[in-house]
């Protein structure tokens, strides 16, 4: 029969909460109530369960991922999956386990994120962000359970986010291709609803209108961040003349659509129209012709959220956000021919 904290608690003929202290060598205990409960450990061989060890700190060391949205981003999804590898990586290193909140539909209660925050003990969460967020999320985000967002806005007392600026992306990409001459800009987004898409497509607008460049209805449509809804958005730019010199999308998965609709059209890139994506993911370096991109520090994104979070857990910091810049990244899709 496996011993539980209790039985070696009896044992000893002290609390389980006495035994917690001496196992997480917590608290002021005497030195014979310790030595006498760690030879009774010692004695029945007792490994004490994870839950044991939490008793004393009142910390589970269990943090919560959750992608948010009732149409969130895929566990595979090249930008966010890069994003959670630094953040798994570093919160290990502060001795934190992940625990990884399903979206199953058939599940009654996948949207009572607090609920379930409460029932598993986690000291905190990262959050994910899609789209159409669920008011079940913004409930979490003001609680007083620690969140941290990434590319998602909280307001919570003991929340953060970690975001790229993204207004300086669209702002830096405009620039450029003003500089290199070319005026006539298309611009493929996310979905029309999608914060981050919009907050690119308005700054795009934006520094379009200031370098006097022509902003045409029909050049901005709206994808969902991959390859197949950008091939479809640049099909429709090319349905109709004259054609754009360049076109920016707003995600690298997109743009590798736009690349594919435009060579399908019996077009060039870059010799005919210009391309450059967002977010710099592996498969940039090798399509044809290499995409240029604007870099997201995906790495310093993840690295940032497990420091930040590890902080709210442990009262070291205030809630705020935090923007990471960007990095232009030219290759030849978007290169003189």
């Amino acid at each position: 029969m496996k011993l539980t904290i209790k039985d070696i608690a009896k044992m000893a003929d002290v609390s389980p909460g006495t035994v917690s202290k001496v196992i997480n060598n917590k608290g002021s205990i005497s030195a014979d109530t310790r030595l006498k409960i760690m030879t009774i450990i010692d004695e029945t061989g007792y490994q004490p369960s994870f839950s044991a060890k939490s008793l004393a700190t009142k910390r589970s060391h269990l943090i919560g991922l959750i992608y948010a949205g009732k149409e969130n981003v895929e566990f595979n999804h090249p930008f966010f999956n890069q994003v959670i590898t630094a953040f798994k990586n570093s919160i290990g290193q502060l001795g934190y386990e992940i625990l990884i909140f399903s979206s199953n539909q058939s599940r009654q209660d996948k949207e009572d994120y607090l609920k379930r925050c409460k029932h598993f003990q986690l000291d905190g969460c990262l959050i994910i962000a899609g789209e159409n967020i669920e008011e079940a999320v913004r409930e979490l985000d003001q609680s007083s359970i620690p969140c941290v967002g990434v590319d998602i806005a909280l307001s919570g007392p003991k929340s953060m986010y970690v975001t790229t600026d993204n207004s300086k992306v669209a702002a830096n990409v405009v620039e450029y291709f003003y500089l290199q001459l070319y005026r006539n800009v298309a611009f493929i987004g996310g979905q029309n609803y999608s914060v981050i898409s919009n907050i690119r497509k308005e700054s795009f607008i934006r520094s379009m209108k200031n370098f006097g460049m022509p902003v045409r209805d029909e050049w901005i449509k709206y994808g969902d961040y991959f390859e197949e809804s950008g091939y479809q958005c640049m099909n429709e730019i090319l349905s109709q003349r004259p054609y754009p010199e360049a076109v920016f999308a707003a995600s690298d998965m997109m743009a590798l659509g736009a690349i594919r609709s435009i060579k399908q059209a019996g077009l060039r890139v870059p010799e005919d129209i210009k391309i450059i994506g967002c977010d710099d993911i592996e498969a940039c370096r090798y399509s044809d012709p290499p995409l240029a991109t604007v870099k997201q520090d995906k790495d310093k994104m993840g690295r940032l959220a497990a420091h930040m979070l590890n902080d709210l857990i442990n009262g070291d910091i205030e809630s705020n956000s935090v923007m990471v810049d960007s990095e232009l990244v030219i290759r030849k899709s978007c290169m003189k021919e």
